[in-house]
């Protein structure tokens, strides 16, 4: 007897492309702030989380009230690139609807919190004006397609960068149900026209994650992917790229059947047919033999290890009809922003501006939205929740300069906080155990005067921090990782290589904030006492108390 698929997969077969009964939610159901259950899970695939406030729960529990019910609204954005009307678009959207916050999130697009349900076809609709959507930002499809942000580190940065759309496109979900719910109202699209060859009525199994590093930068964090595309450039040339698979980050504590992976490069490949044809093929292998059972179980990682890596190249040669060629040699030297001014080969200007764990603060905020009057850059989301003001000509450079003056952007932060990340966790997120978007700049702050006792103030090293096992925040891949186990409590996790090619392991659980800066500042003493010339704290920590 098969196993009771989990009760997810039902919910996605009987949708009808995705409708379930989203339009009543909105339309009819005014008692509450909230969709229907199953539309709860529906209303992901459109790019959306319904959340509540978690720090009002016990006082409307007092008063007999219903949970204060809003909406997370992520964009898919490939390659985290936008306009400056698209930036001033998205200003005016979080201004009128939602907290007014925008959040950078660490694949490269923005999401809007605090959407109230009768708020989200007006969101939508604006975002939609300003050639923007949140289709497939969420749900079991293939996510935000992420790519090395910094458009310097290579000549050819732009033919990579256009993989992003070229991948996402090819992977969006052929349901018209987005446009029919949120945006056309009325309009009633042909179900024959929704054939999905890709999806099915089935989609994935669970969420899909795909990113494109360029050497030497690994800012993307690739390895933690279920694909990972490593471009291969010989003498300013795309010759290809290394696809890696099975990456994935996300544990449940308690549960030892869950575990971080990251993904094992299975071959290179020659030419765009040949890489797109194969990067669809793996979803396909995942749509058909992913576990359907368990969703703690269901990501590609586990797949990959249930078929060996062996067997799921083999299975994935036989389905794209030709094999990989071996994979070829590259170097990964960095993964931190490289903040302030730099120029590309064209002679157009960069800067990379330091917004912490992504949350764009009302100054920022303000200069962002005049600098975008003016027109004259674009804006990049990277990977490590930071901002880009990209393509500016040498002739608009001190206009910039001249705002950055003006609304003081410009502060001197520790090595410590410019290479920290944190996921958004509580009030909102409802998994989560711990906070970490808001505790973490203040931990920081606590730890960066042990740096400085050590002389390590100017350190790269990197500190992230989930509220859950869930590991949105990446810390599985950090120097100095912290995992919420519950209030004010954090597995802290330590070995993690600089540049993202080596998983940490828990060093001491439950740590409570005083037992943490104890711990860091013993460990750095030994650090700075025994470390080998040039060895990175992470190398150190592997070498002397992991091993």
């Amino acid at each position: 007897m098969s196993e009771k698929l989990s009760a997810v997969e039902y919910i996605k077969t009987k949708s009808d492309g995705l409708r379930g009964t989203l339009k009543e939610s909105i339309d009819l159901d005014n008692h509450t702030g909230n969709v229907r259950p199953d539309d709860e899970t529906l209303v992901k695939f459109h790019g959306m989380y319904v959340q509540d406030d978690r720090d009002r729960r016990a006082e409307r529990a007092v008063k007999k009230l219903d949970k204060l019910y809003s909406f997370m609204i992520r964009l898919r954005i490939p390659g985290g690139v936008i306009s400056a009307d698209q930036w001033i678009a998205t200003h005016e959207i979080s201004e009128q609807f939602g907290t007014g916050t925008l959040k950078i999130t660490t694949r490269q697009t923005v999401q809007l919190h605090g959407l109230l349900k009768h708020q989200l076809r007006p969101t939508i609709q604006a975002f939609n004006t300003a050639k923007l959507d949140s289709i497939a930002a969420c749900g079991d499809v293939n996510r935000n397609v992420i790519v090395s942000s910094h458009p310097q580190i290579s000549r050819i940065h732009q033919e990579i960068y256009e993989y992003a759309d070229k991948i996402s496109t090819l992977l969006l979900p052929k349901t018209q149900s987005y446009y029919e719910v949120f945006i056309d109202g009325e309009k009633i699209y042909e179900r024959s026209s929704e054939a999905d060859p890709l999806y099915e009525d089935r989609y994935l199994p669970r969420k899909f994650k795909i990113a494109i590093a360029i050497p030497p930068s690994n800012d993307v964090d690739v390895f933690t992917n279920d694909i990972g595309l490593i471009a291969i450039i010989e003498n300013d040339k795309l010759k290809g790229f290394n696809i890696a698979i099975g990456g994935g980050l996300a544990t449940t504590h308690g549960n030892p059947n869950t575990y971080s992976r990251l993904g094992s490069i299975i071959g290179f490949t020659d030419t765009e047919e040949k890489t797109l044809k194969a990067v669809y093929e793996i979803l396909t292998i995942q749509r058909d033999f992913g576990n359907r059972v368990d969703r703690k179980l269901s990501r590609l990682k586990y797949t990959v290890d249930k078929l060996t890596v062996e067997g799921f190249k083999k299975e994935l040669e036989k389905r794209i009809g030709f094999e990989f060629e071996p994979e070829r040699k590259y170097t990964f030297t960095e993964r931190s922003d490289r903040y302030g001014w730099e120029q590309n080969h064209q002679g157009k200007w960069f800067y990379t501006l330091f917004v912490e764990h992504g949350v764009v603060k009302p100054y920022q905020k303000q200069f962002l939205f005049e600098l975008a009057q003016l027109n004259i850059n674009n804006f990049i989301f990277s990977g490590n929740q930071n901002l880009i003001l990209g393509e500016i000509d040498e002739k608009n450079k001190t206009k910039i300069e001249e705002l950055l003056l003006q609304h003081d952007i410009e502060k001197q932060v520790s090595a410590l906080r410019k290479n920290s990340m944190a996921c958004v966790a509580l009030p909102t997120c409802p998994l989560a155990l711990a906070e970490a978007q808001r505790y973490l700049p203040e931990l920081v702050t606590k730890i960066e005067p042990i740096l400085e006792k050590y002389n390590l103030t100017n350190d790269e090293i990197t500190i992230r921090m989930t509220g859950c096992p869930n590991g949105c925040g990446r810390p599985y891949v950090a120097e100095l990782g912290f995992v919420g186990t519950g209030p004010g409590q954090y597995n802290f996790m330590l070995g993690g290589d600089r540049f993202g090619e080596r998983l940490n392991k828990i060093y001491k659980e439950k740590q409570t904030e005083a037992q943490i800066l104890e711990e860091v500042d013993v460990l750095l003493n030994k650090y700075v006492k025994d470390k080998f010339e040039n060895e990175t704290f992470g190398d150190f920590a592997f070498r002397t108390i992991l091993q």
